[in-house]
């Protein structure tokens, strides 16, 4: 029988562990036999040694065991799920689950709340007057069957030790181990018991990973993961110097998002919402449906409509607004040519849109909404962003944070490329 001094060691003098050891502490560690701190321990150990591509399957695959995995499979559409990384104004999944939707396949996106200056797809959908981020099993089966697509909190039965593990290594400095990322996202995702998989894995300043390098290689621990546990991943490397869109911040991201799917909206949003339903689609096996033309002619908006009432949300409700709007204006013409999207996040963050603990409240209304982008030119005193919030006095604290993150130049600048490279399970 395997100890935890033993797994502990095994991997700090950089051994390989075994599959008993793998399953053994994961296990134990959920049932609370193993203590927090001998499960830091190893995590810090696997954060400095790594974990070779069969311990990762051994690892993820032991989380989904603590759990249960979801019978969705007979909703009447091929599921398709996706999952990012996060990011800076990365509403993303807001327009693309009913486009999938509307195009035939089925959406089960169970997604988290943000942390930092990251946003949380469940904290924007909160912000829609009535709607409830928690469901039974039943419901999801049966939204999904009735609508196509449903965005809510995953359930506590699923990969429980991933969620005990993640709040370990977030406070003991281990969150960045490419292996118990890969693994955390993957557990989660198999036992959601998906068809296929679409990674959005950003990379950039406002991404956790910060260099291509690093997001390559997490995208293909993670390919590799699905491709062992026999479900269709596609990564895509999306770009995160720059927010995506010109809303960062819960309802206002809403608001975009609404824009978006009645045929409106920022190029960039449309553009990434586009290129992953077109993965999407390709790993559900449905041909014949350009997503594009669907988003731009508002048919995904109706779906966007049901999906919000079937939980409770009114989508015809004003959205809650900021009670202090204030400008950040432009100290010299030029071209706008950075537009920063840490700088951007944590002010969003210190205005309210985001927590620093996972128990703290958000504002439902507090963020920032970008003025100019990028490349555009502007003039001295000209407004290039609003600073949204309920609390005046946190505004001090978001011009801070913008400090070094909007720069006007004589220099000629425009956006890179968002869609940077697409790996696919072989």
């Amino acid at each position: 029988m395997p100890n935890a001094i033993d797994v502990i060691t095994a991997k700090r003098d950089g051994r390989r562990l075994s599959d008993d050891q793998i399953d053994w502490v994961l296990a134990a560690y959920t049932r609370g036999e193993v203590a927090d701190e001998q499960m830091a321990a190893l995590a810090m150990a696997i954060l400095l040694n790594g974990m070779d591509a069969d311990e990762i399957a051994r690892w993820t695959q032991a989380m989904i065991d603590s759990g249960d995995v979801l019978a969705l499979a007979d909703v009447g559409r091929p599921l398709v799920d996706k999952h990012s990384t996060g990011g800076v104004g990365d509403k993303i999944t807001l327009p693309l689950a009913p486009l999938v939707a509307a195009c035939g396949a089925a959406v089960p996106q169970l997604s988290g709340r943000g942390l930092g200056h990251t946003g949380g797809t469940l904290d924007k959908l909160e912000s829609i007057p009535g709607w409830r981020a928690a469901l039974s099993l039943e419901e999801i089966a049966a939204q999904l069957s009735d609508v196509g697509a449903v965005i809510c909190a995953t359930t506590p039965t699923l990969a429980p030790a991933d969620r005990k593990l993640y709040a370990l290594r977030d406070v003991t400095g281990t969150v960045e181990s490419i292996p118990l990322i890969a693994s955390s996202i993957m557990s989660k995702k198999i036992a959601e018991g998906t068809g296929g998989l679409v990674l959005d894995v950003k990379v950039g300043s406002g991404a956790f990973m910060k260099t291509e390098p690093l997001a390559r290689e997490l995208a293909e621990t993670m390919v590799r993961i699905g491709g062992a546990h026999g479900l269709a991943t596609t990564a895509v490397l999306t770009d995160m110097s720059v927010p995506l869109g010109r809303a960062v911040g819960n309802a206002l991201e809403v608001a975009e998002s609404v824009e978006v799917l009645r045929g409106g909206g920022p190029a960039d949003v449309v553009e990434l919402t586009v290129a992953l339903a077109r993965e999407m689609l390709a790993l559900a096996g449905i041909t014949g449906v350009d997503p594009a033309q669907v988003l731009s002619s508002g048919a995904a908006y109706p779906v966007w409509e049901q999906m919000i009432a079937a939980q409770d949300g009114d989508p015809s409700a004003p959205l809650p607004a900021a009670t202090h709007v204030e400008p950040v204006l432009a100290e010299r013409s030029g071209v706008l040519s950075r537009v920063d999207a840490m700088a951007v996040g944590m002010a969003a963050w210190r205005l309210g849109a985001g927590r620093a603990r996972k128990e703290d409240a958000v504002q439902a209304a507090a963020g920032v909404l970008l003025l100019a982008g990028p490349g555009d030119e502007v003039e001295a005193g000209q407004p290039l962003l609003e600073l949204h919030t309920d609390t005046p006095d946190a505004v001090p604290g978001a011009r801070a944070a913008l400090a070094d993150g909007l720069v006007v130049s004589d220099e000629p600048a425009a956006r890179g490329t968002l869609l940077l490279d697409t790996i696919r399970t072989r």
